[in-house]
């Protein structure tokens, strides 16, 4: 098979499978990662077809998913200071990650990390505010099933902290009618058959991880 038509091939299975992996978390299709990724491949065929240039299938997909995927990258370096206790690098990596044009399901990913940072400094009220943002129903399709119901959940421990029983509740519940069994969905039952046996938060009501 020439090299030209095993790219394109593997740049027609790039989208296919990570975009039917998005329908499958819900997530919906994005036009700017299959734009991305069609421009590429067709650069690279041009390049292969018109150029000297030699370029191995495997080095093509491996800056295909970079390329393609680079906020969710960074996101999840972030998240890796963010879990360590360094927030201002996290806070960095986030804000950077969010300027390099991410589509509307990587934005409202961004939000959901930089928001649970914010419960995990205890900054209630600006990750209660953004996790509501995030939550608005303008944003239902774009967010998936996974991140909604880490948002829920989340948004729940910040109304428990915030002595908000009654909101907190109305989260935990989401979180359980948006993934039920996940585990998200099992902490927030765990959660509420707490509040309701004490009436109060705990030690364990921690942050959930995306």
């Amino acid at each position: 098979m020439s090299l030209h038509i095993m790219i394109g091939l593997i740049g027609l299975l790039y989208i296919v499978i990570f975009g039917g992996m998005a329908l499958l978390r819900r997530e919906g299709l994005s036009v700017r990662f299959a734009v991305e990724s069609v421009s590429i491949t067709a650069i690279a065929v041009i390049l292969v077809v018109l150029t000297p240039v030699q370029i191995h299938p495997t080095i093509f997909l491996l800056l295909l998913y970079l390329i393609t995927l680079r906020v969710r990258l960074l996101v999840d370096l972030a998240n890796y200071f963010a879990k360590r206790g360094r927030h201002a690098q996290a806070d960095r990596i986030y804000d950077f990650a969010s300027h390099l044009w991410p589509d509307q399901t990587s934005k409202l990913i961004i939000m959901v990390n930089q928001a649970t940072m914010f419960l995990m400094e205890n900054k209630l009220d600006a990750s209660i505010t953004l996790f509501k943002d995030i939550l608005n129903p303008n944003n239902q399709g774009s967010l998936g099933v996974k991140y909604e119901a880490a948002a829920h959940f989340n948004l729940g421990v910040a109304y428990l902290r915030s002595n908000n029983n009654s909101l907190a509740t109305v989260e935990f519940n989401a979180a359980i009618d948006t993934w039920p069994g996940s585990l998200y969905a099992r902490r927030a039952q765990q959660t509420l058959e707490r509040v309701r046996v004490k009436g109060s938060t705990s030690e364990s009501d921690k942050p959930a991880d995306q």
